[in-house]
């Protein structure tokens, strides 16, 4: 890579990092909406399958 000759890998990253910043700002927000909800879904199914597993859900197809 020509860049990474001239200006060394360091310098290469920090270039890519502030063209990223400045070009995709608008975007970080979003990203960071969706990757919160993405695990809270995710916390959520973990929690689920457990209750699953071990039985701990009470059973709701059964008149009480």
């Amino acid at each position: 890579m020509v860049l990474a000759e001239i200006f060394g890998m360091d310098g290469v990253l920090v270039v890519l990092i502030l063209v990223l910043v400045l070009f995709a700002a608008p975007q970080i927000p979003k990203l960071a909406r969706s990757l919160g909800t993405a695990k809270g879904e995710f916390e959520k199914g973990l929690k689920d399958g457990t209750e699953a597993a071990t039985g701990d859900e009470p059973d709701t197809t059964k008149p009480s």
